[in-house]
C-alpha cells in the first residue's frame, strides 16, 4: 500500500547498499640499491681491523711482556742445564739409595771422630796423670800421622781396584779421579804398584810413560785401600763414576772386599828446612 512503512527486514531490491572499495594492494619493499650490503660488511671488516691494527700497547703493558719473556727464558736454561748436567739423572733407585747410605755412612764417620775427641779431652781432664796420659795420646796421634804421611806401615779392612789398560787409554787425571773418590769415601792408606799415596802425591803421563810422584807404574795398576769396604766399593761403582769411566775408555776394574790390607811401602820422613815447633 502507497505510503505504508516497509516492513523491517524488507530490503529496496530498487535501491542498492553503497559497495566499500576494496583494499589497496600493500606496496612492495623497496630493493635495496645494489653493493649495499657489500659496503656495509666491507666497512665493518675495515673498522674492525682498524680497531685491531697497529696493537696499541701501553709502557706498562711492554715492560710486563719483556719481564715475563725473560723469566720464561731463564727458567728453561736453568732446566735445560739442571737435566744435561746432572750426574744422576737416569740412574736405578738401588744405586740412589746406595749413594745415600754412603753420605749416611760420611756422617756417621765424623760424628764418630767428634766422639772420640770428646772422649780423649774427658782423659784427660779426669786422669790422675795427665803427662802419661798426654804421652800416650801423642804417641798414638804420631802413629796416625804416620799412616797419613805414609812414613809407617798400615794394615786392616779395605778393598783391592785392579785396573787393567790393554789399549792404553787410561790417562793420569783418571787414576787421580779413583784417588779422590777413595779419599772421599773415608780410604785411610792407600798404595799404587808399590808406591804409596799421600795428600801431596801427583799423577802424570798416560799408557806406557804413567807415573805416581815421578816413579814410573805399568798397567796393570793395583790400587791397595785400607778403609770401610762397604763405602769404599760404592764409592766407586756409582752411575757415571771411576768404574764406568774406565770402562768407556776400552779399560777393565775389579773391585774386591778383603778383611785385611796389608799398604807397606814407605815414603822417606821429609826434615822441614826452616820451619821450627813453636811449641815451649
Amino acid at each position: 500500500m502507497p505510503g505504508s512503512p516497509a516492513a523491517p527486514g524488507s530490503t529496496d531490491r530498487g535501491a542498492r547498499e553503497p559497495v566499500a572499495p576494496p583494499p589497496a594492494a600493500e606496496a612492495p619493499p623497496a630493493a635495496e640499491p645494489p653493493g649495499a650490503g657489500g659496503r656495509d660488511e666491507r666497512g665493518g671488516r675495515s673498522r674492525l681491523i682498524s680497531a685491531l691494527w697497529p696493537p696499541r700497547v701501553t709502557r706498562a703493558q711492554l715492560v710486563v711482556a719483556l719481564l715475563l719473556f725473560g723469566l720464561g727464558l731463564g727458567l728453561a736454561i736453568q732446566v735445560s742445564s739442571t737435566s744435561d748436567n746432572s750426574a744422576l739423572r737416569g740412574a736405578r733407585q738401588e744405586d740412589l739409595v746406595r749413594i745415600l747410605d754412603e753420605l749416611d755412612d760420611r756422617t756417621q764417620r765424623l760424628e764418630d771422630e767428634k766422639t772420640r775427641l770428646e772422649k780423649q779431652r774427658s782423659e784427660l781432664e779426669s786422669s790422675s796423670d795427665q803427662a802419661e796420659e798426654a804421652r800416650k795420646q801423642t804417641q798414638e796421634k804420631e802413629r796416625q800421622l804416620g799412616i797419613l804421611a805414609g812414613t809407617v806401615a798400615a794394615e786392616g779392612p779395605g778393598i783391592t781396584l785392579s785396573v787393567g789398560d790393554p789399549t792404553g787409554a787410561v790417562e793420569s787425571d783418571m787414576l787421580l779421579d779413583a784417588i779422590q773418590e777413595l779419599r772421599a769415601a773415608g780410604a785411610e792408606a792407600i798404595q799404587v804398584n808399590g808406591v804409596r799415596v799421600v795428600a801431596d802425591s801427583y799423577f802424570t803421563g798416560s799408557g806406557d810413560d804413567m807415573r805416581i810422584d815421578g816413579t814410573q807404574v805399568a798397567a796393570p795398576y793395583v790400587f791397595k785401600v785400607i778403609g770401610k769396604p762397604e763405602d769404599l766399593e760404592p764409592a766407586l761403582n756409582i752411575p757415571g763414576g771411576v768404574v764406568q769411566t774406565l770402562e768407556k775408555e776400552q779399560a777393565t776394574a775389579t773391585v774386591e772386599r778383603s778383611a785385611k790390607i796389608v799398604v807397606d811401602a814407605l815414603r822417606p820422613a821429609k826434615r822441614p828446612d826452616y820451619a821450627q815447633s813453636s811449641s815451649q
